[in-house]
C-alpha cells in the first residue's frame, strides 16, 4: 500500500521556490515530472499546476533507494531545505530555475501506471487519445494554462458586472421546449408521462422576463446546450456570459462590453483600444464576403461593376445589365504567381463554388486570363482595386451576396496560404444592421436571423409583412479576428408587435399561445425597452490562449462525433430506467 500523506504539509507550489527562499524548510506534493539519476546524486522534478521545482537527493543512503525507485506520474511528497543551484546548472526557462530542495525524507503518496503518452513533453498525440485519458491530458502544462487562463477570464468577468451594478441570477436548466433554430435536447419527466422537459438553447427568455420583473441589470455565466453538429468552434454544450439591461440601445451595450474585452486582455499581458469599429452588415458582405470579417489581412473587395457596363466582354456586360456585379480584390506580390500556381488557384475556387475566376497581372498592357477583356477595363480595374506592380487582381462576377460571399473564402484562403493573419494582432469589429428576416427556399418561409425577439429598427417596422427582406434589425455581433464571439440585439418589448413577428415567421397565433404564452402575457404587464448579448466564453479564451479549437480550452470536450470518450457517453440505459420514464425503445 502506497505511503500515507501523514504529517506532510505544503509549504510552497511547485512553482513559488525563488532565490530569497534559500535556506528556509520546504514541503512540495505533486506529481514526479522526471527523474534523472546520475548514480551518486538523483534529481527529481517535481511538478504541480503551478510549476516545475527540481529536488536533489545526494549523500543520503536513506533516501537514495526511494528515489531510485521513482516513476514518472508518482504522486510524491519532498521535506527539505531550498539552496541555491551552482551558477553552471541554473535553469532560465524554470521560473524555479535558480533553486533546488535538497531532500531530506520523500513519501510515495501514489504509485502510477506508466502512462500512455509523455505528460512531460508536448509531443503530438492524437486528440482520441488524448481525449480518452483526459485526466492525464489536463496534467500537461499547455492545457493547465489554459484552464487556468478561462478561470482568469470568468473571474474578471464576475468582477467587472459586480461593479457595473449587474446581478449574477442564475436562470433554469430544466425548461420548456421552443424549437426554433437548433434541436433542442429533450429531457423525459418521469412524474408526468409523455411530457419533455429541454436544456435551453440559451437563456433568451428568462432573461427578458427578469427585465419585466424589474431586475434592471442581469449577467449569467450560463450553460447552454444544441443538439447541432460539432465543428473546432462549437460543443453539443457551452459556455455564454449572458447580459441583459433594461432601457439599452446598441450604444449602450458597446460601451458595457467594450471595457470588459479590455480587462479580458489584460490577462494576457494585451492592451486593447477603444472604440471598435463599426459595420453595417450589408457593407461586411459587399466589402469581406462575410459577416464575420477578418480584418486583419486587408485584401478588401472592390465594387467593379460601373467599369463593365459597357465592357467589350459580354459575360460581365450581361451579368451587370442583368442586376449582378463585378467585384474583386487584389492580392500583394501576387504578381509573382507562376502560371502553374494561377491554375491551382482556379481549381480551388471553383471547388469554393466559382463559376468562373478571372487574374489579371499589372503591366503595359495588363495581362488577363480572358483576352477578351480589353486592355482600358483592365487597367481601370487594377486602379480601383488599389493594386500596385507586383500585385495580382482577382475578380468574379455574379449575384451581389453571393459573389462578395464566394470572394469572401477566397481572400481567406488566401490570407492563410501568404500568412497575412498575424496571431498576434487582435483586430474587433461591431457587425450591426442584420437583415431582421432570412427566407429559407427549401421550405419557402422566413425566418429570424437571429431570434424571433430582436427588435426590428423603428423605420422598418412598416414594411414587416410588404417587404421583410429589407427590415433590418437592431442586432449586433462581436467580431474578432474573423470569429464571432458574441452576438445580441435590443429586444421586442411590445407584445403587439410581437405578435406581428410571430405572425410573419409563420406561428400561428394558437402555436405561438402553446410555445410562448407565459412570455406573451408577460410582456402586456410594463415591459421596458431592454436588450444584451451573449458572449462565448469558450471562443473567447481560444482567441486568448492561442488556441484554433475550443477543444484546447474546455476540460472535458466532447469529439466531433459528439462523444465523451472520457466516460463512455452518449450509452445505452437498462430497461428499468426505460420503464421508469413511461418510453419505449424502437426495434
Amino acid at each position: 500500500m502506497a505511503d500515507q500523506l501523514g504529517d506532510l504539509t505544503r509549504t510552497h507550489t511547485c512553482g513559488a521556490l525563488r532565490a530569497e527562499h534559500v535556506g528556509t524548510p520546504a514541503v512540495l506534493l505533486g506529481w514526479v515530472h522526471r527523474v534523472r539519476d546520475l548514480g551518486g546524486v538523483t534529481f527529481i522534478d517535481v511538478r504541480d499546476r503551478d510549476g516545475i521545482s527540481q529536488v536533489v537527493v545526494r549523500d543520503n543512503d536513506e533516501l537514495m533507494p526511494i528515489a531510485k525507485r521513482l516513476r514518472s506520474e508518482y504522486v510524491i511528497g519532498v521535506s527539505g531545505v531550498v539552496q541555491r543551484r551552482s551558477d553552471d546548472t541554473v535553469n532560465a526557462k524554470l521560473a524555479t530555475g535558480e533553486v533546488e530542495v535538497l531532500a531530506r525524507e520523500i513519501r510515495v503518496l501514489n504509485e502510477a501506471k506508466t502512462p500512455p503518452f509523455q505528460i512531460s513533453e508536448d509531443a503530438p498525440v492524437s486528440e482520441e487519445v488524448r481525449l480518452r485519458y483526459r485526466y492525464l491530458d489536463l496534467r500537461r502544462t499547455r492545457l493547465q494554462q489554459n484552464i487556468g487562463l478561462r478561470h482568469r477570464v470568468a473571474m474578471a468577468t464576475r468582477r467587472y458586472f459586480d461593479a457595473k451594478g449587474f446581478w449574477e441570477i442564475e436562470t433554469p436548466i430544466l425548461t420548456k421546449s421552443t424549437p426554433e433554430g437548433a434541436r433542442d435536447f429533450l429531457v423525459p419527466s418521469r412524474a408526468h408521462p409523455g411530457e419533455f422537459y429541454a436544456l435551453p438553447q440559451s437563456p433568451q427568455i428568462f432573461k427578458q422576463i427578469l427585465m419585466i420583473a424589474g431586475t434592471d441589470r442581469y449577467f449569467q455565466i450560463a450553460r447552454c446546450f444544441r443538439d447541432e453538429d460539432q465543428r473546432a468552434d462549437r460543443q453539443l454544450e457551452f459556455t455564454q456570459v449572458d447580459v441583459e439591461m433594461s432601457f439599452a440601445r446598441p450604444e449602450s451595450i458597446y460601451e458595457l462590453i467594450e471595457p470588459l474585452m479590455q480587462q479580458l486582455f489584460k490577462e494576457i499581458g494585451r492592451d486593447i483600444s477603444i472604440p471598435f469599429r463599426r459595420m453595417a452588415y450589408a457593407e461586411a458582405i459587399a466589402r469581406y464576403g462575410s459577416d464575420k470579417p477578418d480584418l486583419r489581412c486587408g485584401l478588401e473587395i472592390v465594387e467593379l461593376s460601373d467599369l463593365f457596363a459597357d465592357s467589350e466582354f459580354r459575360v460581365f456586360k450581361q451579368i451587370v445589365a442583368g442586376g449582378g456585379v463585378v467585384r474583386g480584390f487584389a492580392v500583394p506580390r501576387g504578381n509573382s504567381y507562376t502560371r502553374s500556381q494561377l491554375d491551382v488557384l482556379v481549381d480551388q475556387a471553383k471547388q469554393m463554388g466559382f463559376t468562373g475566376l478571372i487574374w489579371v497581372r499589372p503591366g503595359e498592357p495588363p495581362l488577363s486570363s480572358v483576352k477578351a477583356i480589353g486592355a482600358p477595363s483592365l487597367g481601370a480595374a487594377l486602379t480601383r482595386a488599389g493594386a500596385s506592380s507586383d500585385d495580382l487582381l482577382l475578380m468574379a462576377a455574379g449575384a451581389g451576396e453571393a459573389t462578395s460571399k464566394l470572394l469572401g473564402q477566397l481572400r481567406l484562403h488566401i490570407a492563410k496560404k501568404e500568412n497575412l493573419l498575424d496571431p498576434e494582432t487582435f483586430t474587433f469589429l461591431w457587425v450591426n444592421d442584420f437583415p431582421l428576416l432570412e427566407y429559407h427556399e427549401d421550405d419557402g418561409r422566413w425566418y429570424s436571423m437571429h431570434h424571433p425577439f430582436t427588435s426590428p429598427r423603428e423605420e422598418d417596422v412598416e414594411r414587416l409583412e410588404s417587404d421583410p427582406g429589407s427590415v433590418r434589425a437592431k442586432a449586433y455581433d462581436l467580431v474578432l479576428n474573423g470569429s464571432e464571439i458574441g452576438g445580441g440585439s435590443i429586444r421586442i418589448h411590445d407584445s403587439a408587435l410581437q405578435a406581428r413577428m410571430f405572425k410573419r415567421l409563420g406561428i400561428s397565433d394558437e402555436d405561438a399561445k402553446a410555445r410562448f404564452g407565459f412570455f406573451l402575457e408577460a410582456l402586456e404587464y410594463g415591459t421596458p425597452p431592454h436588450g444584451g448579448i451573449a458572449l462565448g466564453v469558450d471562443r473567447i479564451v481560444a482567441l486568448l490562449a492561442g488556441e484554433s479549437s475550443i477543444r484546447e480550452v474546455i476540460a472535458f470536450p466532447k469529439t466531433a462525433n459528439a462523444i465523451d470518450l472520457m466516460a463512455g457517453a452518449p450509452s445505452p440505459v437498462d430497461e428499468k430506467q426505460w420503464r421508469e420514464l413511461h418510453l419505449r425503445q424502437q426495434k
